[in-house]
């Protein structure tokens, strides 16, 4: 029972996490300021916390799932997954600077963040989107024990 409830946390978590990354994408537009940017800040945020809790929840299948540990170790699928992973992780850190930077900024409302840095942004966050794809593809590969 623990497996399956750790398999249906751990997808639960993955896919709230690529609908916060596509809410982050639909904000992050030409024109945002105001409610929009503080909507962004605070997805932003949860965006980091679900990626911790996949983070959490995955370690814990890992750890006291029916395949074990050494499923897990020996499977190339995995390490392409954590990779994929890794790299969406290290394409957050950039937008979310810019995040933070832009809530400051826009603390009184009237700040709008300039096109040319939400184009910067949003290429990121394209990035990311397409590295995301990575993890699900690996994902099934692993699930048809593959790897």
């Amino acid at each position: 029972m623990t497996d399956l409830v750790l398999a249906i946390l751990h997808h639960l978590l993955v896919f709230t996490l690529a609908g916060i990354l596509a809410g982050e994408f639909a904000l992050m537009r030409k024109g945002l300021g105001g409610r929009e940017l503080k909507t962004l800040a605070h997805i932003d945020r949860m965006y980091g916390v679900l990626a911790l809790a996949v983070i959490a929840v995955g370690l814990g299948r890992v750890f006291y799932g029916l395949k074990g540990w050494e499923y897990y170790a020996g499977n190339h699928a995995f390490w392409g997954k954590m990779l994929a992973f890794l790299i969406v992780a290290l394409l957050s850190i950039r937008p979310t600077i810019r995040i933070l930077a832009w809530s400051r900024a826009g603390k009184d409302g009237a700040y709008v963040v300039p096109d040319a840095e939400i184009g910067a942004a949003r290429r990121f966050l394209v990035f990311q989107i397409v590295a995301f794809a990575f993890i699900l593809i690996f994902a099934a590969m692993m699930a048809r024990w593959t790897g």
